[in-house]
């Protein structure tokens, strides 16, 4: 049954039971009451979107030209970490199925469509010598599909999947993974960048980091521990810095696009209300991590994660910190290396300061545990609860903590295990984005542009096709990869179209009971 609780306080509910195709359904009629207050006016010229991976949807895995990389091989080679099984060798089948997929785009009406290219693709042996004119006109095709369209297509260089030749030599533990992919990045602005405004360079270093390289999790499933992310995320912080200066000095001039970086914040709030360092120690670990270098005045990484790491460095025996040194010339290098902050939010933590004990080390190095409130309500997703005034609050701490610095949401979404009646993404989408927009209209906010995680049910990394995050459902079972319309899709076409954030008063949701 749907849980009312987790819908905007001005709705309620009317209930009707039908049998559709031979299922029991529960339609739940929306009928507001108080109105004014959940109507809210998006600032001119915001722009609205949804996101993809190019592993999460593609499929294609071996064709036309395309080379083998790190998911490829995870996944043929370790099918029991999948949750199904399953890989991304057909996923949605949108090497083949772009066109309608654009379609989908064009019928909701956004004005930017978040898409990654596969390096592998491009450039199968990972270098630069062997371009794959095949790879190159998937994507060239795909972005004047979208143009044609008057959809923006928004770039992302890099969203986890690197060819795994480059595993072979350490990844992103490799400080060589600057050079290879800037080379990657250089071939990809000369034939993509006269058709694109919009490039993100890495996509959440953090998770590349933590789950990637630390825990061992996500491909490729190294388990170094803290040396291993700690060296993992110093890399992709030069790679991002060289990126940017390769763009800005080689082609911004004639191309006159922006380029940024895209970083997952996952907001704190005080499990103690009085315990207000818990929240800032937490951010400068989670996200001040990344962004710090890039978007601070001073730059290099945040005081309290260089202090802390140090000292416990020290007590755990090692000759030095495990955190990895910007020499002075790396830190100017890297400052300022993004022209907006991309940000990918989902959900929140409690957090609370755990007390060190003399001559012991900081908890988790940071000194700050996090939790979750058991009353917040459930995705279909055991890290992603719904806690709405974490969105406000992470995008104020970021505008208050880089100066207010253009944000572009690239991601933002609910996961379920169904359906095409997904009355519960509607709310999600509604409170959160309710939320983005106070942090604009009262703490002065720039945000700019909004994406929808994900436009398709797709390839959920270690999950597999278990949890859905589409406004778009896909058949998987079906060899057409059918696409599917859900009820978010028409809720957010119809937010578009307005302009307005509202539930209006004939809309329908429903759930599968």
């Amino acid at each position: 049954m749907t849980d009312n609780t987790q819908l905007p306080s001005s709705v309620v509910f009317a209930m009707a039971s039908y049998s559709f195709l031979g299922v029991a359904v529960s339609l739940i009629f929306v009928v507001t009451h108080g109105f004014a207050h959940d109507t809210l006016s998006f600032p001119k010229n915001f722009l609205f979107g949804t996101a993809s991976s190019s592993y999460q949807i593609e499929g294609g895995w071996n064709e036309s030209g395309k080379g083998e990389n790190i998911w490829d091989r995870w996944t043929h080679e370790h099918p029991d970490l999948i949750l199904d099984g399953s890989n991304g060798d057909v996923a949605c089948d949108s090497y083949h199925k772009y066109k309608e997929d654009v379609q989908l785009l064009k019928s909701m009406g956004v004005d930017f469509y978040r898409f990654s290219l596969s390096w592998s693709r491009i450039l199968p042996t990972g270098y630069a010598n062997v371009v794959n004119q095949e790879g190159l006109d998937y994507y060239k095709n795909l972005t004047k599909e979208l143009l044609d369209n008057g959809i923006e297509p928004f770039v992302t260089l890099y969203h986890w999947d690197h060819p795994v030749v480059f595993e072979s030599m350490g990844g992103w533990t490799n400080d060589m993974m600057v050079d290879w992919i800037s080379d990657y990045a250089r071939v990809v602005f000369k034939e993509l960048g006269p058709s694109v405004k919009y490039f993100m360079t890495i996509n959440e270093p953090a998770v590349i980091c933590n789950d990637a390289y630390s825990s061992g999790t996500k491909a490729p499933g190294k388990k170094l521990g803290y040396p291993g992310k700690y060296l993992c995320m110093h890399n992709i912080i030069k790679a991002n810095a060289k990126i940017y200066h390769i763009y800005d000095t080689e082609f911004r001039e004639q191309q006159k696009g922006q380029i940024g970086i895209v970083i997952s914040c996952t907001n704190g709030l005080p499990k103690n209300p009085f315990d207000t360092e818990a929240v800032d120690i937490y951010y400068q670990f989670a996200c001040g991590w990344v962004a710090h270098p890039i978007f601070s005045k001073t730059g290099d990484y945040p005081a309290v994660m260089k202090s802390r790491i140090a000292e416990n460095s020290k007590l755990d025996g090692f000759p030095r910190s495990i955190l990895p040194e910007f020499s002075p010339e790396w830190v100017e290098y890297i400052k300022g290396t993004s022209d907006f902050f991309g940000l990918n939010h989902y959900t929140s933590n409690l957090v609370e300061t755990v007390p060190r004990e003399p001559g012991q080390g900081w908890y988790d190095y940071s000194g700050v545990k996090t939790s979750i409130d058991p009353s917040w309500p459930k995705s279909a997703s055991d890290w992603l609860r719904v806690v709405p005034i974490g969105f406000r609050d992470i995008i104020k701490k970021i505008s208050i903590e880089y100066d207010y610095p253009t944000i572009f949401i690239t991601e933002n979404g609910f996961s379920d295990r169904c359906c095409i009646f997904d009355n519960l993404r509607i709310s999600y989408l509604h409170s959160y984005m309710k939320e983005m927009l106070t942090a604009i209209q009262e703490d002065g906010c720039k945000v700019e542009g909004y994406a929808v995680w994900s436009l398709l049910d797709n390839f959920e990394w270690s999950r597999g096709y278990t949890e859905r995050f589409g406004v778009v459902s896909v058949n998987f079972t079906d060899p057409n990869r059918t696409r599917t319309p859900k009820w978010s899709m028409n809720w957010y076409k119809n937010v578009i179209a307005t302009g307005k954030l509202s539930l209006d008063a004939h809309q329908i949701t429903a759930n599968i009971v």
